[in-house]
């Protein structure tokens, strides 16, 4: 049984505003992204906002809506 894509966003935004430390926001897509990356794996940019306050904002926000990025999965 896979779980509602609803869901499933709102607790991996819960997961990053709990160790914003981890991750990091990228400046020209607004994704979130592991603080090791060095590109976003979205869009291939690679200027990001580091900040905590950013990343849990972020993660609010996208933890509330639905999916609207196209990722590699998608394209198969």
């Amino acid at each position: 049984m896979s779980s509602d894509p609803s869901t499933e966003r709102a607790r991996q935004a819960a997961k990053i505003a709990g160790k914003p430390e981890e991750y990091k926001v990228c400046e020209g897509c607004d994704s979130i992204v592991a603080r090791r990356a060095a590109m976003c794996p979205n869009c291939h940019g690679y200027r990001f906002n580091e900040e905590a306050q950013a990343v849990i904002e972020q993660a609010q926000l996208l933890g509330t809506r639905e999916r609207t990025s196209v990722v590699s999965e998608d394209l198969l």
